[in-house]
């Protein structure tokens, strides 16, 4: 038994000695090998090698793409050129309810000031309904809701209708309108009438040139002569009143005259001259009136919103004569369409700083009394909305003074 083990031992070292001997022969000649091509040549050992850049990936061209890779590379270049979306959460009011029910006698000013710090932002955060007809109209008895995003930013949409909005039907009394953007009866006279002339158009409007039974003044119910008026029978004309010529303050040029309603004019005859019946008068005709055909009332659905160009103008005018300005007032401004205003455009109202002689500057004791003239900070004032465009005026209705105002102050982007 002994015999056989060593037996096997001697054979198996027999066979494992050659293969263990070619085994390391080759390991020995791989790694001289090696060796061998990792070794530099002598003749280039002293250049350095200096890396090639790889060649820049050449664009595809565009009649290379396919559709689908056109149609992703248009989308990525449009949503480079996107602006952020923005940030509206910070307009809102700490105290802005989450939902707001529209009512008799709101106006959107009144509304937009529930909702934002600043109203004019109402535009950044209203959202219509674009399945809803006129959209942007807003009636009494409406749910407003605000919303927030994920995003950063806010909005205000409509909830819940009210039932003015539902398809008509009888009913014992009309339906309620939509609300306005400012009261109504501060600006009423000024929407349906002509409140600025040029001083052409007084010149080539027909003229009261007196009373029947010689009056010297007229009212509801007198006829009035009138020059140079050709119109049919029972057309009706306004009479307004021209008063102070309208002067911008900057450049002294003549911008026009500022009228006033006095009453409605109904034609009774056609002749050289021309007898009318006074009507719906505000206060008495006088010999001069001018006559102006009736325009259409303007809405009053336009929006709160900042300029869209750079504003910085003066008040030239008062409506109704006044000498200093309050809370729903109306006023002229130097400023008008060429200059990139629109009806619903608020300014803020700064109160021109008083000039005053600076007596004490030069002297360590007393007064000198020609000491220089100084000119003392504008102060911020009120706000304004203008409802009325011209060519290079407008009409604007102060809508928060915090201050007396008066002309000569300055008007500009809130």
């Amino acid at each position: 038994m002994f015999f056989n083990q060593e037996l096997t031992k001697q054979r198996a070292s027999g066979m494992l000695t050659p293969r263990l001997l070619g085994l390391m022969v080759f390991l020995a000649a791989a790694v001289l090998a090696a060796g061998c091509a990792s070794a530099p040549d002598e003749h280039e050992s002293t250049l350095p090698e200096t890396p090639a850049a790889p060649p820049p990936a050449a664009p595809q061209a565009a009649d290379d793409m396919t559709a689908t890779e056109a149609a992703i590379s248009a989308m990525n270049e449009i949503a480079q050129a996107e602006p952020a979306p923005a940030q509206t959460a910070q307009l809102i009011r700490p105290d802005a309810p989450m939902n707001y029910t529209v009512k008799r006698g709101d106006t959107l000013w009144d509304i937009a000031a529930v909702f934002l710090k600043d109203p004019w932002f109402w535009p950044e955060i209203w959202q219509i309904n674009p399945q809803v007809e006129n959209p942007h109209l807003i009636y009494p008895g409406d749910v407003l809701s605000l919303a927030y995003g994920g995003a950063g930013d806010a909005h205000v949409s409509i909830s819940q209708y009210s039932g003015a909005r539902l398809a008509p039907r009888l009913r014992s009394e009309d339906l309620e309108g939509p609300v306005d953007t400012l009261p109504y009866s501060a600006i009423a006279a000024f929407l349906s009438k002509p409140t600025v002339m040029t001083q052409d158009q007084v010149l080539r409007a027909p003229h009261i040139i007196g009373f029947r039974d010689q009056h010297m003044i007229g009212g509801d119910g007198h006829e009035a002569y009138v020059r140079n008026l050709n119109a049919p029978v029972n057309q009706r004309f306004s009479v307004m009143h021209v008063g102070d010529p309208i002067v911008d303050l900057e450049t002294g040029h003549l911008v026009g005259y500022q009228t006033t309603y006095v009453a409605t004019a109904v034609v009774e005859n056609q002749a050289e001259i021309t007898k009318t019946m006074l009507t719906e008068g505000q206060r008495e005709a006088l010999r001069g009136d001018r006559l102006i055909s009736q325009e259409g009332e303007q809405a009053l659905s336009f929006t709160p919103h900042a300029p869209t160009t750079n504003i910085d103008g003066q008040i030239i005018g008062i409506a109704d004569e006044a000498t200093q300005v309050g809370n729903y007032q109306v006023i002229v401004l130097n400023r008008g369409a060429q200059h990139g205003l629109s009806p619903g455009a608020v300014l803020a109202i700064d109160q021109r700083g008083e000039v005053i002689h600076d007596v004490w500057g030069h002297r360590p004791f007393g007064k000198d009394v020609l000491g220089p003239t100084v000119q003392l900070p504008y102060e911020r004032a009120g706000t304004l909305i203008v409802f009325k465009v011209f060519d290079r005026v407008s009409y604007g209705l102060v809508i928060g003074a915090r201050a007396p105002m008066q002309v000569a102050d300055r008007v500009y982007n809130p």
